[in-house]
């Protein structure tokens, strides 16, 4: 076992061939971030450690090299591997290809990294998939920065519990114009009330639907159009 100060605690994301005989792994550490290296020979390796490189495995790695893409020199288990099942493994997938989408390489997010850790404990013990999925996506809009207050509207307000209001990308909470007010039937209006169920994490079908619009729009930005794979496997997330 290395001693703590010469391992980096991480998981990977996702890994491709490279070369003949080896491949690059995407890891997500504790703080290094998300980082990039090379497994020399592991295409052909019969060893532990190619059954280890595995998504959901936490592990003590160790790179070298001094380029943007790192050589893994060391890997070993620190946990037991995450059992995802079922809809669970669709949104580990889910999880792990966001950070691999909008994460830069090698800045450190340590706070965020804890988040997804629970997020995966969440998902291996059956907690509701939709909350955490919705809680993991706004640990990572407050690492981007982004995260918005629902608290109160754009125009500096409080949040009025009667009235309606929409969610817009890079403004905020936007109030209806009163004229407007008997259209609470569209799908992207809501009662202030479900933003405050929001904030407040208070969970119902209202507040579900509000956050998953939510966390959409104030992610497409870094996103963009282009469609991520795991929706393709689990188009519920």
């Amino acid at each position: 076992m290395l001693k703590n100060a010469e391992f980096e605690l991480g998981l990977v994301l996702h890994r491709r061939p490279y070369r003949e005989t080896s491949m690059i792994i995407d890891f997500f550490t504790a703080n290094q971030g998300r980082q990039s290296a090379v497994a020399r020979g592991m295409r052909q390796s019969k060893s532990d450690r190619k059954s280890l490189l595995q998504v959901f495995q936490p592990l003590h790695l160790r790179f070298s090299g001094k380029s943007d893409l790192k050589t893994l020199s060391h890997v070993e288990p620190a946990a037991p591997a995450y059992s995802l099942k079922g809809d669970a493994l669709y949104c580990g997938f889910y999880v792990n290809e966001l950070i691999t989408r909008i994460l830069p390489q090698g800045v450190s997010c340590d706070a965020f990294f804890e988040h997804y850790l629970l997020c995966l404990d969440a998902l291996q013990n059956n907690v509701d998939n939709e909350v955490t999925l919705r809680r993991y996506e706004f640990a990572l809009l407050d690492e981007l920065g982004v995260l918005p207050d629902l608290s109160s509207s754009s125009d500096g307000r409080d949040i009025n519990v009667a009235c309606f209001y929409q969610f817009q990308a890079g403004i905020g909470v936007v109030p209806f114009e009163p004229k407007q007010q008997n259209k609470s039937n569209n799908i992207d209006t809501f009662l202030g009330q479900t933003f405050l169920d929001v904030c407040e994490g208070n969970w119902h079908a209202d507040s579900k639907r509000l956050a998953k619009q939510l966390c959409r729009k104030a992610l497409y930005p870094f996103l963009g159009s282009k469609p991520l794979h795991s929706r393709a496997l689990f188009k519920t997330t």
